[in-house]
Parts: structure tokens; C-alpha cells; sequence
């Protein structure tokens, strides 16, 4: 069961490995808004490109969902990257229960977005978890972990990207485990309720940069927001139109002191250099709205913000 782009290498290992697939399970399309057509579904595209039975129901826990699935007398559900949550019903339509992949060192960052949330915070370290699943989200016994540093120039998206690949050795010690498992022995580490934190679902506002903090957490603001919702800002190059909004998707930090400067300066001299909370940072690469990505130089060439104007909310 799953949808998103983290399940697919686990679930491919999987499918590598000879275990029979009996089904996959994975959120329906959504409705067409644009000429562009639907949105990607990584595991529904690497379902129908292995020919294995799809099923997409509006919610798993639908009866005739739980039917359809319990029919198939499933010995484990492996879910990652779904986007429901199994309440008992559908946990029951299996042997064994489920097992989830998660993409932290749980019980830290349980919820939505723990690969954002561990960037956001500055975090050193992370890693993958799989647990024996019950109806508390993210909140069952351990059963495989693995770790991993975080690395100073990594966004979001490239983090994912790295422990989706970490997660299939997890998955598989997992499954390697639940085999010899007498099913009456406690499995898995329970979890340190005093541990426990929560990684909620990002919306865009959530992007706002904020100045006045310190430039190491603006730098992990901007990595952990992307590839979405994206870090943003916005500047007024000419009082008598509208201001800019800027995605920020890269900046430098300097070792020059800003205490004496208003967060969120545009300071004069060479780049598109910026006050801090506490020290000057250099703006890379941004995206002004409707225009494409580039070097924070192309901006400049072609907009001229005035000296101590600053980088604001609206």
C-alpha cells in the first residue's frame, strides 16, 4: 500500500526478492485540472509497469475495500507513502498485521512530513524506522531502524530521495524478522512515549522566510522547504508597482556580523547579500514569481532594489 515516490525502491526489493505481490494498493488519481494531465503516482506507475493487479479505493477503510483486500487472505500489508491511515478493520485483513516504512528515527517525527520537519530543525542526524503497525499513527513496536547524517547542502527532496534507498535494507531485515516470528512473542522495541515528536503536513504559507532568525536556521528553512511548498520572500524594487514574490532555492552564509543591520537588508556591494538575525547571508539562486529558476545575478541585472531596502511579508 502506498502512493508517493518513498515507497517504490522498498516495494520493488520486495517484488525482487520473490515474494508474491498479491495486490497493490494506492490512493486513486485525482481530477485533471490542468492540460498538463494528472499528477505522477510513482507506485501506481511502478505497479502497471511490473503488471501487478491495482486496486484505488477512495478509502481503505470502506467496507467493500476491507472485502476486497481480506479476499485475498494477505499474509503482511506493507505500507509506505499511502496517505490514509489503516484503522483496525483494515489491519485485520491481513495474517500478520502491516508494517509501515517511516521516513525518520521514530518516535521522533511521527505525522506527514518527517523528512521536511528534520531538515527544518537543523537536525544532525536521521533515518528510516519500520514498525509493526497499529491504528495510532506512526505508533507501533520498532522492528527496524537505520541511521544516517545529514548533509549540509541536502534539500529535502534529495534527503528523501537518500532514505527511500536506506529503507529497503530496513524493509527487508523487517520481513526477515516477521517470517521467524512465532506471532506470540512481543516483536520490535516499543516506542519512548517521552521521545515522541510530530512532523505535520507543510502548507505554503509555511515557506514565509522569516530574517530575523539566524542564518543557519534560515539556510535549513530553505533546504527543508523544498522541492515543496519552497521558501519564499518579497522584495520592492519600484514603489510604483506591486512587489516581488522570490522563491529562495539557494544562499551562502558569510562570516560577516549583521547584528547592526534590520533583518531582511538588502546590503550594498557585490551579490545579493542580506541581514540576518545574526550574520550576512548571500542569496544563490531564486525564482521570482512566474518567471524561471537562476543565479541570484540575473535578478539584479534586471532589477535594482533600493540600497537598505528589505526583504519583507507582505
Amino acid at each position: 500500500m502506498g502512493t508517493g515516490p518513498f515507497a517504490v525502491p522498498a516495494f520493488e526489493a520486495l517484488r525482487l526478492a520473490g515474494h508474491e505481490i498479491a495486490l497493490v494498493v494506492t490512493k486513486p488519481m485525482p481530477p485533471v485540472k490542468s492540460r498538463k494531465g494528472p499528477p505522477p503516482s510513482p507506485v501506481r506507475s511502478w505497479a502497471e509497469s511490473h503488471s501487478l493487479p491495482v486496486f484505488d479505493p477512495d478509502t481503505i477503510n470502506d467496507p467493500a475495500a476491507i472485502t476486497r483486500v481480506a479476499d485475498l487472505q494477505p499474509w503482511l500489508l506493507v505500507v509506505c507513502d499511502y496517505g490514509h491511515i489503516l484503522k483496525p478493520d483494515a489491519l485485520a485483513t491481513a495474517t500478520i498485521g502491516g508494517i509501515n516504512l517511516h521516513g525518520s528515527l521514530l518516535p521522533a517525527y511521527r505525522g506527514a512530513a518527517p523528512v521536511q520537519w528534520s531538515l527544518l530543525n537543523g537536525d544532525a542526524e536521521t533515518g528510516v524506522s519500520v514498525i509493526h503497525m497499529t491504528p495510532r499513527l506512526d505508533g507501533g513496536p520498532i522492528i527496524a531502524t537505520s541511521s544516517t547524517p545529514i548533509r549540509d547542502d541536502e534539500t529535502s527532496g534529495d534527503l528523501e530521495e537518500r532514505l527511500s534507498q536506506l529503507g529497503v535494507a530496513a524493509t527487508m531485515d523487517a520481513v526477515a524478522r516477521l517470517i521467524q516470528w512465532d506471532q506470540t512473542t512481543p516483536i520490535g522495541e516499543i516506542q519512548d512515549a517521552a521521545r515522541i515528536t510530530k512532523a505535520p503536513r507543510l502548507s505554503k504559507a509555511d515557506g514565509d522566510i522569516d530574517w530575523g532568525r539566524s542564518a543557519r536556521e534560515i539556510d535549513c528553512h530553505i533546504r527543508g522547504m523544498q522541492p515543496w511548498p519552497v521558501a519564499f520572500t518579497h522584495v520592492l524594487v519600484d514603489p510604483e508597482k506591486p512587489p516581488i514574490r522570490l522563491a529562495i532555492k539557494e544562499i551562502s552564509i558569510t562570516e560577516t556580523d549583521s547584528s547592526d543591520r534590520s533583518p531582511g537588508e538588502i546590503l550594498a556591494g557585490e551579490g545579493f547579500c542580506v541581514a540576518t538575525g545574526d550574520r550576512v547571508i548571500e542569496i544563490k539562486r531564486l525564482q521570482p514569481a512566474g518567471k524561471r529558476e537562476m543565479p541570484a545575478g540575473d535578478f539584479l541585472r534586471g532589477h535594482s532594489p533600493p540600497e537598505g531596502s528589505r526583504l519583507f511579508s507582505p
